[in-house]
């Protein structure tokens, strides 16, 4: 099944049943209203979506209309929780041996993880606005889930049965921030802004053999100034899946229905797979000719996101972006 949100005038948009091939969608005020609202009360709602759903790709429905994906906003247009992981360990060991710094071995055993901003994603076609270059603006394309309630200390077994749906998120990062922030010791913020989620949420069986269960086995298509950056396979290289990851963020506290955990950058170690974030690739330079050559992401620069099935059909629509200036009130 395939859920999207789409504008409507008010904060949390309206929820749509979304065709299979992304073509048409349909409304169902009739039945609840938005997304958050559909996960508080998945047990009852999802059986009588999935029904829509199939009458959707059937062709039963006459008054479907057309799916419209720049109409979108992020399927949660705001989140309880937006918990990301770094599951990835690979990326991090990259990152931190260009900066000569080594790997401490917990992190192969336990997440990473932060607490991100939730009270407001940027939609999938929304401009990424900021004040100034000199931030060192990156994207990250990674993959994320969206859960039911989830009980303080689940085990990562039975974390498999609350991941309710799947989607993409390019997670904005302000690399120049980043540093000063971290020396503090008291995590990120402002090097973290708002960060945007595909047109589309689908439930785990869409994907087929491609979900194990804890992880998407496909790869994650990212292309800069449409160039390709990166053909990365999520599936590989994955040292903690969502499993891992939820267990880990419920360890001591309940999760909430529609709380959002992502994986963090996705990262092979096959080098011809490309990156999923320019900071990777300035790593790889700069660990192979002494200093990075690619620059951050400038004004005017664009960036694609974007997953496809073994046949070549987009599975959650595209992560479509410019970055752009932003002129705060005085």
């Amino acid at each position: 099944m395939k859920l999207a949100t789409l504008k409507n005038g008010m904060r949390d948009g309206e929820l749509v049943v979304v065709s299979r091939d992304l073509s048409r969608c349909l409304p169902v005020p009739d039945m609840v209203v938005t997304l958050q609202g559909a996960l508080d009360r998945w047990e009852s709602m999802e059986a009588p979506l999935r029904d829509v759903y199939h009458d959707l790709n059937s062709g039963a429905r006459r008054d479907a209309k057309p799916f419209d994906q720049s109409q979108t906003m992020s399927p949660l247009p705001r989140a309880y929780q937006w918990a990301d992981g770094s599951a990835y360990v690979n990326h991090v060991e990259l990152v931190r041996k260009a900066r000569g710094a080594e790997l401490p071995e917990s992190f192969r055993t336990e997440p990473l993880m932060y607490q991100g901003g939730s009270d407001s994603f940027l939609d999938p076609r929304e401009d990424i606005r900021m004040e100034t270059e000199e931030w060192g603006i990156d994207f990250e394309a990674e993959v994320a889930v969206i859960t039911g309630d989830v009980p303080m200390g689940v085990s990562a077994k039975a974390a498999r049965g609350h991941i309710l749906l799947i989607m993409l998120v390019n997670d904005v990062s302000l690399r120049n921030l980043i540093p000063g922030e971290l020396a503090k010791g008291f995590g990120f913020f402002q090097s973290k802004p708002a960060s945007a989620f595909s047109p589309v949420a689908v439930t785990p069986d869409e994907l087929g053999e491609a979900w194990d269960g804890a992880a998407v086995h496909l790869p994650l298509v990212t292309h800069l100034n449409r160039e390709l950056f990166g053909r990365v396979d999520c599936g590989v290289d994955m040292t903690f899946d969502f499993a891992a990851l939820i267990a880990h963020a419920a360890r001591t506290r309940k999760l909430c229905a529609g709380t959002i955990v992502g994986s963090g950058t996705v990262s092979n170690r096959d080098r011809s797979k490309g990156s999923s974030c320019i900071a990777e690739k300035r790593g790889l330079e700069t660990l192979e000719h002494g200093e990075p050559t690619t620059p951050f992401m400038r004004f005017g620069d664009h960036v694609r996101i974007e997953m496809f099935d073994r046949a070549g059909k987009s599975i959650f629509g595209a992560i479509d972006q410019r970055v752009e200036p932003y002129k705060p009130p005085r």
